[in-house]
């Protein structure tokens, strides 16, 4: 090859070589200075609040309930501020306003960039005139992620459910030998999931199973004590979905299931409809009654004959979040059988969940059954006083 042929490869090579490294010095230039406009403009435009003192805090709006204003801010955290103590509020994100007593539904809004003055609330729709809600019509305004997932959209079967699981064991080895095991499941799915919004439907699903046995053997004392063995199994299972038709008024459909080998019965089965109305509620405590109608199917332990009944539950429900985070429940039932008046039956229930370690909590509840007619040769009352560990799911 000849001089001249490899001095032209050279200066060929060298040319490409300038023309990559060029190339990637501009893409880098321009990854840079796009990241550099997309933060600027991220940052350009944070939600201020400016106060009828003429103070400003800029920051985030959360979300707001009646007249109250959620905002969080790098400098003071999340506070809340009454629309009176402000004069002017412009936020960059997409919200919906809901006013007092507004039928939501999945089409009925659009979120849109807000503002707050004179004591009302502008939310810029994509299309139409704007919605101008005054301040002392306000109910919510959510941003348009959680409208979109607890009012707009359609929630899989999966989604919301929340609960706790629980369960103890006491041994015994000795002359006699025995086990103790109890376990729960306790499991609830309110929509929408936040309790900033009005509730659409609510369902639990509560499952309690206690089963014992101790083993007597043999003792050739006088008199003798013959060998036996005891049993004990305790079964509850309920399932119910409640659909609300106002914020604390609402109907519902429901099932449970009972056996109790100490009062001699094999399963009770009950399918019932009914209404039911939250009294209280506050972020502290709830207090829930309710009545329904129902069929009754109880099968019981020969030669005690079964019971095809019609009857109803009235039932009160009580939840209260004491000092420390501890949880205190309370309920109680009363179950009349409207064509055999001697058939009734009800259930007490009480517990405290005392927290541990993180999702841990020591489980103290008493409940107590009581069946007015059992089967032949069994006691009517079946008290059952449970300690155990429970781990909170969500």
């Amino acid at each position: 090859m000849s001089a001249n042929r490899v001095s032209t490869l050279i200066r060929r090579a060298g040319k490409w070589h300038s023309l990559f490294v060029l190339s990637l010095v501009s893409g880098a230039l321009f990854q840079l200075a796009a990241s550099a406009v997309a933060q600027t403009a991220a940052k350009a435009a944070p939600d201020v609040i400016v106060f009828t003192n003429g103070d400003q805090l800029t920051g985030t709006l959360e979300r707001a309930a009646g007249d109250s204003f959620v905002f969080k801010s790098d400098v003071v955290g999340e506070v809340t501020v009454s629309a009176d103590k402000i004069k002017e509020l412009r936020a960059g994100g997409k919200f919906v306003a809901l006013k007092k007593n507004e039928k939501i539904t999945r089409t009925s809004k659009q979120p849109g960039a807000v503002t707050y003055a004179d004591n009302t609330v502008t939310v810029a729709t994509p299309s139409g005139a704007p919605d101008v809600v005054p301040v002392k019509d306000l109910a919510y305004l959510i941003d348009s992620a959680t409208y979109s997932k607890e009012v707009s959209s359609n929630p899989g079967i999966w989604y919301g459910w929340h609960g706790a699981v629980s369960g103890g064991i006491t041994l015994i080895e000795s002359t006699q030998t025995g086990q103790n095991y109890n376990a729960a499941v306790n499991l609830v799915r309110l929509i929408p999931s936040v309790d900033f919004l009005p509730p659409r439907t609510r369902s639990t699903i509560n499952v309690l199973e206690t089963y014992g046995k101790i083993d007597q053997p043999f003792i050739p004392s006088s008199p003798p004590i013959l060998a036996s063995v005891t049993k004990t199994n305790i079964f509850h299972a309920d399932a119910e979905h409640d659909k609300y038709f106002t914020s604390r008024f609402y109907g519902l459909v429901g099932a449970s299931f009972d056996h109790n080998y100490s009062q001699g019965l094999n399963l009770q089965q009950i399918y019932g409809i009914g209404v039911g109305w939250t009294v209280i509620k506050t972020p502290v405590q709830q207090f829930d009654v309710k009545a329904d109608v129902h069929y009754e199917r109880q099968n019981f332990q020969p030669p005690t004959p079964n019971n095809d009944l019609v009857g109803s539950s009235f039932t009160e429900l009580y939840h209260r979040n004491l000092p420390a985070k501890i949880i205190f429940t309370e309920s109680g039932t009363f179950i009349p059988a409207w064509n055999d008046p001697s058939a009734y039956s009800a259930i007490f229930a009480a517990g405290l969940q005392l927290p541990t370690y993180k999702r841990f909590s020591l489980n103290i509840n008493l409940l107590d059954n009581y069946l007015n007619q059992p089967a032949f040769g069994f006691k009517s009352n079946s008290l059952q006083f449970i300690t155990g560990v429970l781990y909170t799911l969500k």
